[in-house]
């Protein structure tokens, strides 16, 4: 819908939109796996995931109240926003840092009945030196705000070779009628919400239901730039024969994940 709804009370649709990325990286060694981990770490330490969190807040409409971040040994970070939608006076904003007791790998934000989550998960095995780093992250709003609009910052946010979507409007509101929504706007697919230069970038196939309001989609990357998948190796110190089988196998990671099937 278009027009903005007279609504009676607050907007009680929930907005959720959960979403897997995947960075797919060659490390032949152990020790390569492990530096690979360690640099993973390193580059989404808790300063980085709480930059993150203040994007995303400032991106769909919402004020910070307090943040909490935790770094672990010897690996992981946390971090816990706490946000309202819309403007807070000065005197309820906390703008101190507090350590906290998260869990471990996690990032937690609540929007008055609403939150979101980031969970990282490295994982690497021996018998074909891919390694394989996932995002998980869940956005979920109540009121006018929506989780879309962060989309396009979030896919930006981290290497993504692979990309699983979900969103789904929950529950009903009421206009100053009486009359029940379902939902408060368009869309036919999440891609709508993608900027197109990304979209570029990637195949994508949706699965909807749309009498149900939910909405699927994935993204696999087309292209693939062999030097950008490498850790700690240039492209040039491997014969083309070697090149070509890793490419291969990154390739077969890629598609099984995007699938959810094996391939032998």
């Amino acid at each position: 819908m278009n027009n903005k709804i007279s609504l009676y009370g607050f907007n009680n649709l929930t907005k959720t939109l959960s979403f897997n990325i995947y960075d797919v990286c060659y490390a032949k060694s152990e020790r390569e796996q492990t530096d690979y981990i360690r640099y993973i770490d390193e580059q989404y330490n808790s300063e980085r995931l709480t930059k993150i969190l203040c994007d995303v807040t400032e991106i769909i409409g919402a004020t910070i109240l307090n943040i909490s971040k935790q770094d672990y040994e010897p690996q992981g970070a946390s971090v816990n926003v706490l946000i309202a939608e819309g403007d807070v006076s000065p005197e309820n904003i906390d703008r101190s840092c507090n350590q906290g007791n998260m869990p471990h790998e996690t990032v937690h934000a609540h929007l008055d009945k609403s939150h979101l989550t980031v969970h990282t998960f490295p994982e690497s095995h021996p018998d074909n030196a891919i390694t394989t780093f996932r995002v998980d992250i869940d956005v979920s709003t109540c009121g006018e705000i929506s989780p879309l609009n962060a989309l396009d910052y979030l896919i930006e946010s981290f290497d993504s070779d692979i990309i699983t979507i979900d969103y789904r409007v929950r529950g009903f509101t009421r206009d100053v009628h009486g009359k029940k929504y379902f939902i408060d706007h368009d869309i036919t697919s999440i891609q709508d919400y993608i900027n197109e230069d990304t979209l570029q970038r990637y195949d994508a196939i949706d699965v909807n239901v749309y009498q149900s309001n939910i909405f699927h989609t994935k993204m696999l990357i087309k292209e693939l730039q062999l030097q950008n998948y490498l850790f700690n190796t240039d492209v040039y110190e491997l014969p083309p024969k070697q090149r070509l089988d890793i490419s291969n196998n990154l390739r077969q990671e890629m598609i099984e994940i995007f699938s959810g099937m094996n391939i032998y």
